[in-house]
Formats: C-alpha cells, sequence, structure tokens
C-alpha cells in the first residue's frame, strides 16, 4: 500500500524522527486524510527530547518540559489530543547558591536579602561602581553582565550556569544575546516591586513565558502526548516504525525518492514516498544523502556543532526532597546544572509515593570526561553532589540509571546562521519534496511548542500547497506573515553566541 501511495500520483508522506516536530507534522496529515510512514531511531521511545523514560516504575523527562504556549493553535492541540490528561500544575523553580534558596526568575530583592547585610551591601557597592565605571565597548557577556549587575551578582547569578550549560567561558561568549534578554537593573524598581503588588496580565500575549507561574503538564509525563499520538496511528493501520537507522535519503531529478533505513537485526528497508520531512540533525540528513551534495554543502552542514546531555534519574526514600518542579544549581563546585523533582511535576510519576525522583542534568559534549564515564559513576557522582548540596543523604538513594542525549541543544555560534543557509538553498533548489522541522531538523533552538508549530506549517504546504514559511515561527511561536521575503530569519528562541572575529 506505501508503494502504492507514492507511485500512483497520491501523496504520501515520510517522515525522519517521531519527536514533537515529526509526530506533530503525521497528526496533522492524518486529519487531512494523507498517509505518512513515520520512521524513529530509538526501538523504545517517541518523543524524541519530550520522551518519558521509565524505569522500575518511575517515569522521568529528559529535562523539564512545561506545556505552556502564547499560541492558542498548540494549546489547542494538546487538549484535541490527551484532555483531561493533561493536569494544570503550580509553577516553583529557583536558584540553589551557598545552601540558600533564591527566587527564579531572579528578584533583586529577595535575592539581596538571601545573600545577607554584608554581601548584599557589597553586591550593591559593586552594582554602584559597574554603573559609574563600566567596561568601555562591552563585547563579551561577561563584560555586559557586570556593566549592569556589578562583579559580584553576576558572579552568583550568571557565571557558572551559562558556563555550565553552553561550555564556554562568559569571555569568549558575544554581549549581544545578554542585551536582548536581560534586563538591567534599577535599584528604585527593586524597592518599587517589592512593595507594590503587580497587575496580572490579562491577554495570554502579554504573557512573558518565563515568568508563568502555572502551566499544563500530561499525568504521566510529555511522553504521554506522544505515545497518544502514536497510538492513534497505529490504530489507523499506519504504526510508527521504530527502531530504524536512517541508511540512505536517495533522490533523483531534484526530489527526494525514498529513505533506506536499517533495523536493529541489520533489515534494510526502503520507504518510497511523495513527500519527505526531516527532523533529524541538519549534519546528519546531509551525510545521508545519495547522491552526496557538493563539498561546499557537506563542509557547511559538518560545522555545525551541538551540546549534549547527560540526565541521572536517582529513586530517593524520602517523600519530600524540595518542593520546587526545578532548581538550578549556580553551585560552581559541583557539576550538576539544574535537578527536576518529577514528583512535583505529576504525582504519578512516581509508583510509590513515600519516595521521590530526582532527574540531575549534565551538560557535555559527546565524547568529553562526563560523557564517556561509566553510568555507575555518572549515578555516584549524583549521590555525592546531592549530599554535597545538603539536598539527600548517600544512604537515602536506593536506585538510579542514566539517560545520554546526543544534540540535545544545535550550538549557536558566529557562523551556524550562514552555515544554515548553504544548506537550505541547496534543499531549495535541489530537493523540492523535502520539508525540515523541528529543533534539530532546522538547527533552531526551538522549545517544543515552536517545533511543534514548525511541523504544522510543513504539514499544511504539502496538504495544500500553501507558501507558509516554518522558517518564521519565532520564539514566542507565532508566526509572522508580515515577515518579507529577504528579511533576517528569527532564529527561535535566543542562546548566546561567540564573540565573532574580527569584531
Amino acid at each position: 500500500m506505501r508503494d502504492l501511495d507514492a507511485r500512483n500520483g497520491h501523496k504520501h508522506v515520510v517522515i525522519i524522527g517521531a519527536g514533537p516536530a515529526g509526530l506533530t507534522a503525521a497528526y496533522e496529515l492524518m486529519k487531512r486524510g494523507i498517509p505518512t510512514t513515520v520512521l524513529e531511531m530509538d526501538p523504545i521511545y517517541v518523543g524524541g527530547l519530550a520522551r518519558t523514560v521509565e524505569h522500575r516504575g518511575y517515569r522521568f523527562d529528559i529535562g523539564g518540559h512545561r506545556f505552556f504556549s502564547k499560541n492558542e493553535e498548540v494549546e489547542q492541540l494538546w487538549t484535541e489530543i490527551l484532555g483531561s490528561e493533561m493536569l494544570t500544575r503550580g509553577r516553583l523553580s529557583r536558584i540553589y547558591y551557598r545552601g540558600r534558596y533564591f527566587a527564579y526568575p531572579i528578584k533583586a530583592a529577595n535575592a539581596l536579602w538571601n545573600l545577607g547585610p554584608l554581601e548584599a551591601f557589597r553586591c550593591i557597592a559593586s552594582y554602584a561602581y559597574a554603573r559609574l565605571k563600566p567596561v568601555r565597548n562591552a563585547r563579551s557577556l561577561e563584560d555586559w553582565v557586570r556593566n549592569q549587575f556589578g562583579w559580584r551578582l553576576y558572579n552568583i547569578f550568571f557565571k557558572t550556569y551559562t558556563e555550565k550549560v553552553w561550555g564556554i567561558s562568559t569571555k569568549e561568549l558575544s554581549a549581544d544575546w545578554a542585551a536582548q534578554r536581560i534586563k538591567s537593573l534599577d535599584l528604585w524598581l527593586v524597592l518599587k516591586s517589592a512593595l507594590l503588588p503587580h497587575r496580572r496580565p490579562t491577554n495570554r500575549g502579554d504573557v512573558v513565558t518565563t515568568l508563568i507561574d502555572r502551566f499544563r503538564y500530561p499525568r504521566l509525563g510529555p511522553g504521554q502526548m506522544w505515545e497518544r499520538v502514536t497510538e492513534m496511528h497505529r490504530q489507523r493501520g499506519r504504526p510508527v516504525l521504530m527502531g530504524r537507522t536512517v541508511e540512505r535519503i536517495k533522490h533523483d531529478g531534484g526530489r527526494v525518492t525514498s529513505v533506506v533505513t536499517k533495523t536493529a537485526s541489520g533489515t534494510t528497508e526502503e520507504h518510497p514516498g511523495s513527500d519527505f520531512i526531516s527532523s533529524m540533525p541538519i549534519r546528519e540528513l546531509v551525510s545521508r544523502l545519495d547522491p552526496a551534495p557538493p563539498e561546499s554543502v557537506r563542509r557547511a552542514a559538518d560545522s555545525l556543532s551541538y551540546r549534549d546531555f547527560i540526565s541521572v534519574a536517582v529513586m530517593i526514600d524520602r517523600a519530600d526532597v524540595f518542593p520546587d518542579n526545578w532548581i538550578y544549581i549556580h553551585d560552581p563546585s559541583v557539576k550538576v546544572g539544574r535537578i527536576q523533582n518529577f514528583k512535583n511535576w505529576s504525582p504519578e510519576m512516581v509508583p510509590d509515593q513515600s519516595k521521590t525522583c530526582l532527574g540531575l542534568e549534565f551538560f557535555c559534549f559527546e565524547g568529553d570526561g562526563l560523557w564517556t564515564s561509566t553510568d555507575e559513576a555518572l549515578i555516584e557522582r549524583a549521590r555525592n553532589e546531592l549530599a554535597q548540596l545538603g539536598i539527600c543523604r548517600p544512604e537515602e538513594i536506593f536506585d538510579g540509571v542514566v539517560v545520554r542525549q546526543r544534540k540535545a541543544y544545535p550550538v549557536y555560534d558566529d557562523v551556524y546562521q550562514a552555515r544554515v543557509e548553504v544548506v537550505r538553498d541547496y534543499i531549495r533548489e535541489h530537493l523540492s519534496n523535502l520539508q525540515l522541522a523541528g529543533r534539530n531538523g532546522m538547527h533552531k533552538y526551538n522549545n517544543q511548542d515552536h517545533s511543534m508549530m514548525t511541523a504544522l506549517l510543513v504539514a499544511r504546504n504539502i496538504a495544500a500547497g500553501g507558501g507558509l514559511d516554518p522558517w518564521k515561527v519565532n520564539a514566542d511561536a507565532v508566526y509572522h506573515e508580515d515577515v518579507r521575503v529577504g528579511d533576517k530569519d528569527v532564529t527561535g528562541r535566543q542562546v548566546p553566541e561567540r564573540i565573532a572575529a574580527g569584531s
């Protein structure tokens, strides 16, 4: 039937990847009566970065996935798929520093109070000095933040966590990101915000996503959303094909003709189609093209880099550990960058309410010392660092499991946009029936809802031949129809970039 769909002139879409982008596209096409073949490399889980892993009844998220979007259509889609299985949760996230918890997003009055009178005085003095004698022509993130907050607040609230996440010194990161994303500190506003109540926004579009205090979350974790979409496809006779590694993407005459995959048992399969959607990393996509593209395209794709991620889930023999959904760890003496408390996302993530499951997030590069550590060594590190932070005693941890996530974050260096554009130009000119969607598929640091919106637009283009441009989905998951061709692309969530050479 799949071969017939592709060869008799009817549409049949082959989708690479069963993450939020791939499965959203498949769901939209299913509603429009267009058959799909979804290929997923993982032999067990769908959902990509938004999957939920299960270990002896404990369920945990690969990172934390809040379900909140400024885009009403995405919100409605979540409700359509899971309905009453979507819980409404209160948000609590804080920063842990020197044994104290600080409000996040940062509230200057709270921060100064928690630091104590002596350190607060030093921070205010440091702030005043920075305002009087700023670093001239600040090019680095370090210099810009020092100018805005002073050296002491910069060290406490910006330096450690930024360097943990991106693996790059703040001296090497461009000031542009900080100027766009971080508000300056005004001591008069600190007093005002501490003493006067805030007006709560009434329009969803006015809400700053980072500041929301309530969000939705699937009862059994984010993977439940994508497991449900997968089950819908199975019921319609279109099961997601699991454990399929893409070997080749064959093309001829300016169009992709099929995707060749290999199963875990070594069986080779070929999947023809009329249209193709890829959510796999651009670097891997280009390397699989057959025939191979020109060297300039291969070189551009190979130059794209990624930040990798390790999640260590540990089970603790205690009902309550801390009340937060997650906490950011700004202590430079430990490697862990963030700790999730999955029970506080949904009680049903933990099978025994007298226990707790924490997820410790370690940011790394594939092949470095953390990445190559054994699972046993990583669990032991988690045990020791939790004890060092005073969160629990080592003997309270009775089990643990490690998940390594390749290519979790596309890296925005000073040349990535030009490299992506080289690949996009080639695809537009030589692979007209191939569409890219999602975080890694587009090398855009998107949230889940942004990835879903790109997939919806791609699916609608295939179904109706429209001219919607998924590359114009911005960080608020809004489609900008007034962005003209030739305008600089909106890149999704902004992240710090390296200082451009020669600038």
